[in-house]
């Protein structure tokens, strides 16, 4: 999933896919559909979904769930909305859901977070020397990575078996 329509060529990207983007209410690219998506349950083994759109969150992450094989993952690549960088898009529309929230709803759908999100895009440096990883979360961008988990189903008990044969054996 991408937010627009200017898709990277697919010759660029490693093995197969379905590349759609948000449009008019409905999603395009390599198929024309809304959810639920025409493809089959537990088909697909990873989604990656960049700057995921908040307006029915919770309705697009149980359909991700649906997708998803057990042990698939789903990486959610989001505005952070406690960056400065927020003021670039505040005004033109997109809204920002923030970490624990977006964890929230995934565990609502009955995904798993595998760990803590990751914050992703430049620091501002106040001076020489390497950046401080608590400004980590006023980065523009943060990644949720979340996996479909199911029980294993437990195995039949064996039949106990004798430890030796009857007495007595007839042989011939």
């Amino acid at each position: 999933m991408a937010p627009t329509k200017e898709l990277p060529p697919r010759e660029m990207l490693d093995g197969r896919g379905l590349r759609l983007f948000r449009s008019a209410g409905r999603f395009a690219g390599d198929a024309r559909c809304a959810m639920p998506f025409p493809l089959p349950t537990e088909s697909l083994q990873a989604i990656v979904v960049q700057h995921a759109v908040v307006g029915g969150a919770a309705e697009f992450l149980a359909e991700c769930e649906r997708l998803l094989m057990p042990g698939g993952r789903l990486w959610l690549f989001t505005l952070n909305p406690l960056s400065p960088y927020r003021f670039h898009w505040a005004r033109r529309g997109p809204v920002a859901l923030r970490p624990d929230r977006w964890r929230s709803l995934a565990q609502q759908a009955g995904l798993q977070c595998v760990e803590t999100e990751r914050f992703l895009g430049p620091i501002w440096r106040t001076g020489r020397g390497s950046s401080d990883p608590g400004r980590a979360p006023w980065r523009a961008v943060y990644l949720l990575e979340v996996e479909k988990r199911a029980s294993a189903p437990i195995a039949p008990t064996p039949i106990a078996r004798p430890t030796r044969w009857p007495q007595p054996v007839a042989t011939i």
